[in-house]
């Protein structure tokens, strides 16, 4: 009766699915949905609400899929499962790029070579049943799961009504879910939806090497990209002390930024990585006997709970720090070149800008139209990063009486933090589900407030005040430019999050692997326990309500 229950039905539709090349920007992401369709529409249930599975198309092509199982025609709770389809390229395979894409071929391979195979990868080939290839655990197992879900809920196993949404993007800048947000607003409405919770099927990720314990998550880590343009002056390499070289000015900040436990946040025993540099360049686009006097660095800022006004404030005190130390530097070396020549040295001073501070006073400087003209000449072929760059320092050009500056932004994407470990329903289940998995498969799993691999879920809520959104947009030069959030949407559905999923192992490396004896057995039961408990704890709540 049933298409993909069985380990052995699971197993296959994983390997159709994972055959699907859709690294992401690829015409296979583009393609991939008409699979997922094609598929769901051979249910009983779609053929008779075929307006219940739809595919929705963005701007470029992609598209993403929504498709609901109502348990009646009046039922509202509704569960909402999260996937995306997406993954990342294949290159880092080498020899064995052919065979990154069919997980059978693949495992087979290696388990031929197993002796040749880094020693983590050993030791599970020697205690597991680990299947291999791009996308096995990251995430298509979720998503076939969630498609299993889908079909048991066409047969009415479930107390409520499911909602699959499967999107494309997640592994670039979640464009897929920012505009499924909407459609999820839309849907509850249309068809009088009230939904419980999103859940997610990211696998589990390591905490640091060799992790090897089980855990749920709660919620999903935020992530903010904040970068600093540093704009010093022009000079011939001849006379260097009549100018300030940028990448120098780079250097000091990146020296400042890089590692700095100033920014990790702990909250519980979970603590956030601290920020690492992503890009580093100079802006100069030919070589010359002239010193850099643009250049760019940013970072990868990882958040729990602290607000973005308090970002910007923490951002501006580093780049003080380095603008200090650059001053000094050049004061002493300056100094000592002078006791050789007849240069007298002069005092340095670098100005330390946010850019809605430069953008303010371009506007009261040159007028709205010419800056808005300078900021829409903007080559809209080029990454949201590159476009945000090239924003940033088209306008410190054109404001380059204030160098040497400093000037801080932020660049696509942000990821809000979001976590409903405090909140009744998510809580009380977590600890159920922890209690059932020791007694009844002898599996240990720790509650994390935050998945901290980055995902779709940050979109279905938003947990910071106005304020500091404001901080954040004020000083994103690509907002509503290209780039937003459905800011509105996020607060209307606002819905608790959870995030149960596969254990694997080495996302995004030539080793990707699944752990495929829990995915198809322990861990179906489990999503299973789960929809069932979170229907169950909604008439609870609504009974209580009734009561009172």
């Amino acid at each position: 009766m049933f298409k993909w229950k069985s380990k052995e039905q699971l197993r296959q539709l994983l390997g159709e699915l994972v055959q699907v090349q859709s690294v992401s920007g690829s015409q296979a992401e583009k393609d991939f949905p008409e699979v997922v369709v094609s598929k769901l529409s051979e249910l009983a249930y779609f053929k008779e609400y075929p307006d219940h599975l739809n595919r929705t198309y963005l701007s470029d092509g992609r598209s993403f899929i929504s498709a609901l199982v109502k348990k009646t025609p009046v039922t509202k709770k509704t569960v909402v499962l999260v996937s995306h389809f997406d993954v990342v390229d294949v290159q880092d395979y080498g020899k064995w790029k052919q065979y990154a894409f069919d997980p059978e071929k693949l495992t087979e391979q290696f388990y031929s070579v197993k002796d040749n195979l880094p020693e983590a990868v050993r030791v599970d080939l020697d205690n597991g049943n680990w299947l291999f290839g791009r996308g096995t655990m990251d995430m298509k197992c979720g998503l076939a799961l969630h498609m299993s879900i889908v079909e048991q809920a066409t047969y009415e196993e479930y107390d409520g009504n499911i909602l699959l949404l499967t999107v494309p993007d997640e592994e670039v800048n979640s464009e897929g879910m920012r505009a499924a947000v909407p459609q999820l607003v839309q849907l509850a409405e249309k068809y009088n939806l009230e939904y419980t919770t999103i859940l997610n099927s990211e696998p589990m990720f390591s905490n640091f090497p060799g992790d090897l314990n089980n855990y749920f998550y709660t919620g999903s880590i935020g992530k903010a990209l904040p970068g600093f343009l540093c704009y010093g002056k022009e000079a011939h390499v001849g006379e260097p002390f009549g100018g300030l070289n940028a990448n120098y000015m780079a250097s000091v900040i990146t020296a400042e930024m890089e590692l700095n436990m100033d920014f990790c946040e702990k909250v519980g025993v979970e603590t956030t990585p601290p920020p690492t540099n992503l890009i580093y360049r100079d802006l100069k686009t030919e070589y010359s006997t002239q010193i850099s006097h643009r250049a760019v660095t940013l970072f990868n800022l990882f958040l729990f709970e602290r607000s973005m006004t308090d970002v910007v404030s923490m951002l501006q005190q580093k780049a003080i720090n380095a603008a200090t130390e650059i001053e000094q530097s050049y004061m002493s070396k300056a100094t000592k070149y002078s006791q050789h020549t007849e240069f007298t040295p002069q005092q340095l001073k670098v100005k330390v800008m946010t850019y809605e501070e430069i953008y303010d006073y371009a506007l009261e400087k040159y007028g709205e139209e010419r800056v808005e003209e300078l900021l829409s000449n903007c080559d809209s072929e080029k990454d949201d990063r590159e476009r945000t760059i090239d924003l940033v320092d088209q306008l410190a050009a054109l404001c380059n009486e204030l160098a040497p500056m400093i000037v801080i932004f932020f660049a696509p994407p942000f990821y809000p933090a979001i976590s409903s470990g405090k909140t009744r329903l998510i809580s009380n289940l977590v600890n159920e589900l922890k209690e059932y998995s020791h007694e009844t498969y002898n599996m240990k799993f720790t509650v994390q407030n935050y998945f901290a691999g980055i995902s779709d879920l940050s979109y279905v809520g938003l947990n910071n005040e106005n304020s500091s959104i404001e901080s954040l947009i004020n000083n994103m030069p690509m907002w509503d430019k290209g780039y937003s959030l459905p800011i509105d949407d996020m607060k209307k559905l606002n819905v608790p999050v959870l995030n149960i999923g596969p254990v694997g192992r080495d996302p995004h490396k030539w080793t990707e692997r699944l752990d495929a004896d829990f995915a198809f057995g322990p861990l179906v039961d489990l999503l299973d326990l789960t929809i069932a408990k979170l229907f169950a704890a909604h008439y609870e709540v609504n009974e209580q309500i009734l009561s009172s």
